[in-house]
């Protein structure tokens, strides 16, 4: 009686496939690119229109003071919220160590105007700032005109 001797194993390879592991690692690093800049928005505010609005390409940067005033009226500075009281102290501490001493303030269309002024006021006042950026979105269809009767 002869034993019989299978070979069959030294066919078999035991590498590993990585393409899998390497395709979904490239499309997670996607989702993150993509993801990351939509972080950045710091506080949701629906900007008032305007027909002439001007880039300000200095309040994209990270390190740009703004200023946002929402809907039901609450101040914010950055994505932290603070008092109208508090605000030129935070701003100024802010703007110490920076050359360009400009303000930008995002406020939503449904906010009370007094609420951005009494911002304004504050960080004017206690900051000593005297340059402001009102952040506006361009409108891109025709405004409708006024309803109210002015020539009458």
């Amino acid at each position: 009686m002869g034993i019989s001797v299978r070979d069959e194993g030294s066919k078999v390879t035991s590498d590993i496939n990585v393409t899998p592991m390497v395709d979904v690692m490239l499309v997670l690093l996607i989702i993150f690119m993509v993801i990351t800049p939509l972080l950045d928005q710091k506080v949701n505010v629906n900007l008032a229109r305007s027909r002439n609005a001007v880039a300000m390409k200095n309040a994209s940067k990270s390190d740009a003071v703004i200023v946002a005033v929402t809907r039901d009226n609450k101040v914010f500075l950055g994505q932290n919220q603070v008092s109208l009281t508090k605000l030129g102290t935070e701003v100024s501490s802010d703007l110490a160590n920076k050359t360009n001493k400009v303000v930008y303030i995002r406020a939503d269309a449904e906010s009370t105007y007094s609420t951005v002024e009494n911002a304004i006021d504050a960080v004017r006042s206690a900051a000593g700032v005297q340059q402001f950026g009102l952040l506006t979105d361009q409108h891109t269809g025709n405004l409708a005109p006024p309803t109210g009767v002015a020539g009458q």
